[in-house]
């Protein structure tokens, strides 16, 4: 309990808030980097089965990739060293705010383009469509970070940060209502419409299907990779957009605990980077059935001779 007045309190909550953001990036900028990195390897060996899902996956691990690597930096900051150089904060958070954005228009289209497979599988024009993935992903990048790059520029031309401010302060994306309409709308509430549509479609497409009836195909289990990839978007971004709007009310007189909701709604989508290779393992049979721990490993010249010798008494014993 504090007893020196409410700098004390504050300064004692900002140190809190610090050691949870410190242990929290570390873990996600860890974990999620090994995770992340894994999933591109297998991505990028998948030469000849490489779907549209396999694509956009792709381009998903190296947003959260990108947006890992901003991480250490906060941790640094937060550990309680002062970043001196303002353009680096600035640059930093717009690879963030790009590569998070990105992730959600990924996943919107991973969503979209497994309902469209399966809703429409005999159609030829839906199927032309599906193959123009990689010009998708291309449109994303060229989106999140065209859109971003703007606003990153606007908040140095009227802001006036100091370095201790550097990741504390709060955004301009966050604090004018002119920004956070559109980011609100185009960022977050058309693709949550979308994911909502297409996963609704997905389960309906599944039941009603003939196949579905038999046991070729595992009704329960697709439902459960529809409601675990919908539960993962709307856990990671939910809190930080319905934040966003409630700062866009208070404007430039934020109270603190609403800074503060921003900052752990921050972390929280930040996780998604983690989440997303579980989602990759959990809710794809090719990735789950080709990784495996073997594989890994004889990657690594001293496994080699290992891997020979149980392949040669395979073939002896077949």
């Amino acid at each position: 309990m504090c007893t020196n007045g409410s700098a004390d309190c504050h300064s004692n909550i900002t140190g809190l808030t610090d050691v949870f953001r410190v242990c929290m990036y570390s873990f996600i900028f860890v974990v999620g980097l090994v995770f992340n990195v894994l999933a591109l390897v297998f991505f990028c060996c998948q030469t000849k089965s490489r779907s549209q899902t396999i694509v956009y996956m792709t381009n998903l691990a190296v947003a959260d990739v990108l947006l890992t690597l901003t991480l250490p930096m906060r941790i640094y900051y937060h550990l309680g060293y002062p970043v001196h150089r303002q353009w680096l904060c600035e640059v930093l958070g717009l690879v963030l705010k790009a590569n998070m954005y990105g992730s959600i228009f990924l996943l919107t289209c991973i969503c979209f383009d497994r309902c469209m497979a399966v809703s429409f599988p005999m159609s030829s024009r839906v199927q032309a469509g599906r193959k123009k993935a990689p010009l998708v992903c291309l449109a994303i990048w060229m989106l999140t970070f065209g859109a971003s790059l703007p606003i990153y520029l606007f908040q140095r031309k009227t802001r006036n940060i100091i370095p201790q401010d550097c990741f504390d302060s709060l955004p301009v994306f966050a604090t004018k209502p002119l920004v956070v309409i559109p980011t609100l709308f185009v960022g977050f509430g058309i693709p949550l419409v979308i994911m909502l549509i297409c996963s609704w479609g997905l389960a309906r497409a599944v039941r009603q299907s003939s196949v579905a009836q038999t046991n070729l195909v595992d009704s329960r289990k697709i439902q459960r990779m529809i409601a675990t990839s919908l539960f993962i978007f709307l856990l990671s971004f939910l809190p930080y957009h319905a934040t966003l709007g409630l700062l866009s009310v208070y404007a430039e007189n934020t109270p603190y605990p609403m800074q503060a909701a921003y900052r752990y709604s921050l972390v929280l989508a930040c996780l998604n980077s983690v989440l997303d290779p579980i989602a990759y393992y959990f809710t794809t049979d090719t990735f789950r059935n080709k990784l495996n721990i073997s594989a890994f490993w004889g990657m690594f010249p001293l496994n080699s001779q290992s891997s020979d010798v149980n392949n040669r008494s395979r073939m002896l014993s077949s």
